[in-house]
């Protein structure tokens, strides 16, 4: 017999392995690349010392004389918190007793939730990997007839709950849920109409995370100081950019990685790019008449290659764009890994308050850091041809 204690025990036994690994390995291409690590965690901050240039103790000599002088590494700490990340799955207890006398109905019960998760981790963690740290998703105007202009609907998705903040920073709204998006004419429809007009250039966030979300590649590649350093003082903050102007081809992605490795010994192992310069590079292949190599990634993820670097389409990467990345450089440093939230008496089930469903939180405490920026590059301004 199926009761909640029961679904309690498969959730902590059964399921959370399987989640985990899943939530690792199989939500997107770069997190698949990235390590993942405890080291470094101090409390509830990630404290890390970054080397940047060379020793500087080498030198050559007279065969009698002086030997070089010894200097030591160049070292800073970067210092960012640890970010929360969490992970919600309902269960309804008409569901429960619906599945009572068969376990396998319950365990359908419990693989639908999963996989809903899984999905809008992939979502949500793909997004926050390239974006800025401050969840931001898109900038939103006046609306008419229920429908309300976007600058961009590569972050929005059907069901995402957002808040409006206005262009000053003020919370407008909060806890709207997006019912359509029109990703060609950039417009979405909310559930329930906003209670207040939104005023033109006003900004959507995802519900309660703004300024709260992983240091991504958006904060990396901006101008904005980073782990508490000024990057006016650190120059291997700034990361290599270029605005390509129009077509790729493979001098230019070759001169960026050549550039990375000539100023900061840095191997490319990762190329990520938007559709339209997915699009430019195969042009540019299919214009000489040159086939392009598939491979496979771990996580079962395929794309396509350059070189023997996986060249990956995402939808995150903003258009026009093309990250060159040393994935070696980038880790996860995490409090743990996966963990549901728990009462005092070890319970992960909680019953919703005032509703007849129950609910299970998923939570991991961490942060991404790069800790050679300058071995990264982003070519922008990617057109077809």
């Amino acid at each position: 017999m199926v009761t909640l204690q029961n679904a309690e025990n498969a959730l902590k036994s059964v399921y959370l392995g399987t989640v985990t690994e899943l939530l690792n390995t199989k939500v997107n291409p770069l997190l698949t690349k990235i390590e993942q690590t405890s080291s470094d965690v101090w409390g509830k901050e990630i404290r890390k010392a970054a080397s940047w240039g060379i020793n500087g103790g080498v030198g050559a000599g007279d065969e009698d004389g002086q030997l070089p002088a010894a200097h030591s590494n160049n070292y800073v700490q970067f210092v960012t918190t640890l970010k929360n990340l969490y992970g919600q799955i309902e269960i309804s207890d008409k569901a429960i007793r619906a599945s009572e006398d068969g376990r396998g109905a319950f365990t359908d019960l419990l693989n639908a939730e999963l996989e809903g998760l899984l999905t809008a981790s992939k979502f949500n963690m793909g997004r926050m990997l390239y974006g800025d740290g401050s969840g931001r998703l898109a900038v939103v105007g006046a609306g008419a007839n229920g429908e309300y202009p976007v600058d961009s609907a590569n972050n929005l998705i059907e069901g995402l709950v957002v808040d409006i903040y206005s262009s000053s920073g003020a919370l407008a709204e909060g806890g709207l849920r997006i019912a359509s998006v029109d990703r060609d004419g950039k417009k979405i429809r909310f559930a329930s109409a906003p209670t207040a007009a939104v005023a033109d250039k006003s900004v959507l966030y995802v519900q309660g995370s703004k300024d709260k979300e992983i240091t991504g590649l958006g904060a990396i590649f901006s101008d904005k100081d980073i782990y508490g350093l000024k990057r006016a003082d650190h120059p291997f903050l700034k990361p290599y950019t270029k605005d390509v102007g129009g077509a790729i081809d493979e001098i230019v992605i070759q001169e960026a990685i050549d550039r990375l490795e000539m100023t900061s010994g840095s191997d490319v192992d990762f190329i990520a790019c938007s559709a339209t310069a997915k699009y430019a590079f195969q042009e540019y292949m299919a214009q000489y008449k040159r086939n392009i190599d598939i491979m496979q990634l771990d996580g079962g993820f395929k794309t396509l290659s350059y070189n023997g670097i996986p060249l990956v389409y995402d939808r995150f990467v903003e258009d026009g764009a093309m990250y060159l990345l040393n994935t070696e450089s980038f880790k996860l440093h995490r409090l743990c890994d996966w963990r549901y939230l728990e009462t005092e008496n070890g319970r992960i089930l909680r019953q919703t308050l005032g509703k007849p469903t129950y609910t299970a939180t998923l939570v991991k405490y961490c942060d991404l850091i790069c800790d050679k920026p300058n071995g990264q590059a982003k070519l922008t301004g990617i057109t077809r041809a």
